[in-house]
């Protein structure tokens, strides 16, 4: 299938293009940005034809489908032309910056019939598909307590100009992000716990800006789900610790992700804490994936669904933050 890259805007464009190029089932035919000279320096280093005209990618009818790495404020507009284009879609996160957007995006989505998948990469790990085939066996009990901690240093590595961080500035431009770390970086927290714990009730946010730039480099928002079930979503810019932990905490036992480690302990293990060696496959990632379903083979991961529920989380953790009182879902 031909795709088109539109949009050379985020740090992942290089990621999924690259993928797209590697995919035996795919052709990446151009690529489109509204950065002229951004977008022809990304379509050199990809090898591909730049592409100044974005209603040419939307009229060519040989054009199956779109890979869309534009600023976070411009995927409204281009998601519904896709749509309305029939162009298979796969999509950076987060989908929209309001509710409203992301329901008319998935109506027009579902309406079209095209297959859609948001980047959800972490929940291709083996770490976390055993993590969460071991808290739906019940063998930890009711979840009450689950934390993800997801952070890396992209505000305060040191750079050879002297320079602090490997972001580019865009990434700091609230108009063009809707926001900060949180947005970002903590997405992968809270379609993590959205995807073990269902749909929240409440969300209470605390950011902060270490680096003193325009919008947020660490944040945590706590949030309450079903049955009394608190989550915590943890991410920032501005460490170079540990990049990533889970926490899931039960009524019978616990589990802890740790980089590429997972301990847990309940009854079948004698209540002692021991690392599951048994991981099981990574998972296809969500752009081969997609190539996959576009052809026929298996179902798109992530779908419209997803991305809005993923956009619901965010409205609630930035009103939370934006007005210093609990967000009610």
């Amino acid at each position: 299938m031909k795709i088109a890259v539109v949009g050379a805007w985020h740090v992942h464009t290089m990621e999924y293009s690259t993928a797209i190029l590697n995919n035996p089932k795919a052709e990446l035919c151009c690529l489109w940005d509204d950065n002229e000279e951004r977008g022809k320096a990304t379509a050199e280093k990809l090898g591909v034809p730049f592409q100044p005209d974005l209603d040419a990618i939307w009229n060519d009818p040989t054009i199956e489908g779109v890979s869309i790495t534009t600023a976070t404020y411009q995927h409204k507009e281009v998601l519904l032309a896709a749509a309305a284009h029939k162009k298979n879609i796969f999509t950076e996160k987060v989908l929209t910056f309001t509710n409203e957007d992301a329901q008319e995006v998935a109506k027009a989505i579902k309406d079209s019939g095209v297959k859609f998948t948001v980047s959800f990469p972490h929940k291709t790990w083996p770490t976390l598909k055993a993590a969460k085939e071991l808290v739906d066996s019940g063998k930890l009990g009711q979840i009450t307590y689950a934390r993800v901690h997801n952070y890396h240093n992209g505000s305060v590595a040191p750079m050879p100009d002297g320079s602090l961080g490997w972001l580019p500035p865009h990434f700091y431009d609230a108009s063009q992000t809707g926001g900060g770390a949180m947005m970002d970086l903590g997405a992968h927290p809270m379609y993590t716990l959205h995807w073990f714990l269902g749909e929240p009730k409440s969300i209470v946010s605390q950011f902060t800006k270490v680096t003193g730039r325009a919008v947020e480099d660490n944040a945590v928002s706590v949030i309450e789900f079903e049955n009394g079930t608190i989550g915590v979503s943890e991410t920032g810019f501005v460490t170079n610790g540990i990049p990533y932990v889970m926490e899931m905490q039960g009524t019978k036992g616990g589990l802890m992700v740790h980089n590429d480690t997972l301990e847990y302990t309940c009854e079948e293990t004698g209540n002692k804490l021991v690392q599951m060696t048994d991981l099981p496959e990574k998972s296809t990632m969500p752009i081969d994936a997609w190539i996959d379903a576009c052809c026929g083979i298996g179902e798109a991961p992530n779908g419209i669904d997803d991305a809005v529920a993923l956009t619901k989380f965010m409205v609630g953790a930035y009103e939370s933050y934006n007005t210093g009182k609990k967000y009610v879902f």
